[in-house]
């Protein structure tokens, strides 16, 4: 029976698709049912066999196949621990946390819906736009990156959403930052964002200007999971708060973002 309990279990690596040289997808999987995990949540894994890489390493979730009992992390390398993380192989191991956060609401009665993406800020909203598509919503979809190497997984967020690019450079769809796109102008009750910590600040200015309910998933430094080393802490407006707990998913009404 699904719970909302958090583990602590050797996961086995079902599979690891390689995306292109900076991002891939592990495909974990536990021997007993999963706990009931919300979009927006997270994991922290244990790298081991490095004296560089100590600290469990932060992922979103970024699908779930419950079925399965297995789920899905979209990892880009940044590191040595995330690097450690792509060779691993099917059948190997890996000591997972899991799930931890708070994640975003879906309970909502917005039907124009628009989540925006930038870099590994991907990973929380495919899973959210499948948990949306269960409640009759198809959100419009906004990826945004420097470059159209940058756009991953594509093909994956069309079955959920309506597709929209913005690239920096222009190599794919509209050239610009998120925040200059088109589909920024059109009809919009609700915005979910995750990425770069300058991007979601200006998409929630945008929010905050046109009255727009608006939640991010924030990505502060998350060492231990559990709120106990307090390296995460962010200022809200009740106050500072850790964001391995409290969210990573906050409403932008509750952070400082626009408080002159």
């Amino acid at each position: 029976m699904n719970t909302d309990k958090k583990r602590a279990e050797d996961l086995t690596v079902v599979e690891n698709r390689k995306i292109n040289k900076d991002y891939y997808v592990l495909k974990l999987a536990s021997k007993t049912d999963l706990p009931k995990i919300k979009a927006g949540q997270f994991v922290e894994l244990l790298v081991e066999d490095t004296r560089n890489a100590f600290l469990r390493r932060p992922i979103s979730i970024y699908d779930v196949q419950p079925e399965c009992n297995s789920f899905e992390l979209l990892i880009q390398i940044v590191g040595e621990g995330t690097q450690l993380m792509s060779q691993l192989q099917t059948g190997d191991t890996i000591n997972t946390m899991y799930p931890l956060g708070n994640g975003f609401q879906t309970e909502t009665k917005s039907k124009n819906i628009l989540l925006v993406g930038g870099g590994v800020g991907l990973a929380p909203l495919l899973y959210l736009a499948k948990k949306l598509n269960d409640k009759g919503i198809r959100p419009k979809i906004l990826l945004g990156g420097r470059a159209e190497n940058n756009i991953i997984e594509i093909d994956n967020f069309e079955k959920y959403g309506d597709i929209f690019i913005s690239t920096e450079d222009g190599s794919l769809g509209e050239k610009g930052f998120v925040t200059q796109h088109s589909v920024m102008n059109e009809s919009i009750d609700k915005i979910y964002t995750c990425g770069p910590d300058p991007m979601m600040r200006a998409v929630g200015d945008i929010a905050f200007s046109k009255n727009i309910d608006c939640e991010v998933s924030l990505e502060n430094m998350m060492a231990c999971g559990i709120g106990a080393c307090l390296c995460c802490v962010t200022d809200t407006k009740e106050g500072h708060k850790c964001v391995c707990t409290d969210g990573p998913v906050f409403n932008t009404n509750e952070l400082k973002w626009n408080i002159a």
